[in-house]
This record gives structure tokens, C-alpha cells and sequence, in this order.
């Protein structure tokens, strides 16, 4: 079994961290790079990540989030907030980035831009944010597979009031809503009901069809 895999099976959700223990910048950094680098539908990056490191804030966040102790005992707690639409100006200037980035203009890519804005925009906004939220979701995968690469714990999140997270940190004003938060940190060595159970996943044959 390859190092990775060997990680990933290491890897759960933790569900008790040990709040002395904390990331290095150097770790945190690895993982927030792994989200950045990862792909998102026409290169656009719909969503931002926010690392919430304030504890009064974190503290108001737990009573949302089923009152989960990873909130606030975690090392770090990262919040994946999502565009709540797609507009010509955020279109326009990730396709301007690529522009100035590559140093030339290619006709294609114009055209493709072109067809962005004809058909974003005038989309129903809820329909815009939900597919930016699909792209948040891919992130997260990366997130994960980068922590487990360093034996950094973490516990995915969706059981939380977008709303009032979004009130909390001020989101709605920034254009954002939440849609998954990400604690990190490092597994508590007592506590945690699921530490030491087997990881449990469908047989291959049940979850893989080849198709010839």
C-alpha cells in the first residue's frame, strides 16, 4: 500500500482533539496551499477559505454547530465560504489573472470568457451559489488528503447554521456564504469513541463499475 493510502486509512473523523496541541504555520500553510492549488469548474475559485483563529468567535460558533467540541478545541478551525453568485466582475477578473499571469491573450479563452458572462450571470443567484459550493466541496477533498499526509486530524463539518455563521463572520457582506467547515488539529489521546474502531467502507465490486 502506497504512503498515501497508508494515510488515509490513518485518517478519521476526529471526534476529541487535544486543545494544547497546535499546527505549525508550516503545516497549516501546506494545507491551505493544497486547497488553493486545487481544480474548480473553468478555473474561477468560487469560494474562499477563511482560518478562524479568534476563540470569542470560535466560542459563538459551537452553539451553531450541534455544539461540537471540535470547534473550538481544534487547533485551528477553517470555514470554506462559497461566492453567492457568479457576476461579470468576478468572472472578469479571474480571466484578466490568467491573462496578466500567462502574459498573452488567446482567442479561445476570450470566447470562452464571453460565454461565461452570457450564461452565469443571468442565472438564478441560489442556482449560481450551489454550483460554487460544488467547488468548495472539491477543496475539501484536497484539505483532507493533505492532513493526512502529515498526520494533521481533522473533522469535516456540515452539521452547522450556515446562516448564523455567516452573521458571525460577517460573510454576507463579503459576497460569501458558508458551506463546510474543516477543524484541525491533533486527536486527543483519550475521549474519542472513534479512534480505535476499524474503518469501515463498501467492497470495491460495490462501489467501482468499469464500463468497457
Amino acid at each position: 500500500m502506497s504512503d498515501t493510502l497508508q494515510k488515509l486509512q490513518w485518517r478519521y473523523a476526529t471526534k476529541k482533539f487535544d486543545p494544547t496541541r497546535k499546527l505549525s504555520p508550516e503545516q497549516l500553510e501546506y494545507i491551505l496551499e493544497a486547497i488553493r492549488l486545487t481544480a474548480t469548474s473553468s478555473g474561477l475559485q468560487p469560494y474562499e477559505v477563511l482560518v478562524v483563529n479568534n476563540p470569542e468567535l470560535r466560542a459563538r460558533i459551537q452553539p451553531h454547530a450541534w455544539n461540537q467540541a471540535q470547534v473550538t478545541e481544534a487547533s485551528h478551525l477553517l470555514v470554506f465560504a462559497a461566492w453567492d453568485n457568479y457576476t461579470a466582475e468576478r468572472i472578469n477578473a479571474m480571466f484578466d489573472l490568467v491573462n496578466e499571469a500567462r502574459g498573452f491573450r488567446n482567442e479561445g479563452w476570450e470566447n470562452y470568457r464571453n460565454f461565461l458572462l452570457q450564461t452565469y450571470p443571468p442565472r438564478d443567484p441560489e442556482v449560481n451559489f450551489q454550483h460554487a459550493a460544488r467547488q468548495a466541496y472539491i477543496g475539501l477533498g484536497s484539505a483532507l488528503i493533505a492532513a493526512a499526509e502529515l498526520k494533521v486530524d481533522c473533522t469535516p463539518m456540515e452539521g452547522f447554521d450556515p446562516d448564523k455563521v455567516d452573521e458571525i463572520l460577517d460573510l454576507r457582506a463579503r459576497g460569501l456564504r458558508s458551506v463546510l467547515m474543516l477543524p484541525l488539529g491533533y486527536r486527543a489521546e483519550q475521549g474519542d469513541w472513534l479512534v480505535d474502531l476499524k474503518k469501515v467502507r463498501r467492497a470495491r465490486e460495490q462501489f467501482v463499475t468499469e464500463i468497457d
